[in-house]
């Protein structure tokens, strides 16, 4: 969405140390203005803000256990289906 010049978009990535799942990391970052506000990383299993906004929406989604538990399978579900 780019109103007003800003653009908000997500970007889903695993980083591969080797074919093995445990090493293995899937981040999904949330990214306003190019700049990254929160990040989710399987290898914390939680959702980090980076700034005022990300870090009250990193507390949201850490508090709901149902996004949580979809988010920690994504690492089986997205990265090892392209390993």
């Amino acid at each position: 969405y780019t109103a007003d010049g800003f653009m908000y978009y997500n970007l889903g990535r695993c980083v591969f140390n080797s074919s093995d799942l445990k090493d293995i990391e899937f981040i999904y970052s949330y990214y306003y203005d190019k700049l990254e506000f929160a990040r989710f990383s399987s290898s914390l299993g939680k959702y980090v803000g980076y700034t005022e906004l990300g870090v009250k929406n990193a507390e949201r989604w850490n508090n709901d256990p149902s996004y949580l538990t979809q988010m920690r399978a994504q690492k089986e579900t997205y990265c090892k289906h392209n390993v």
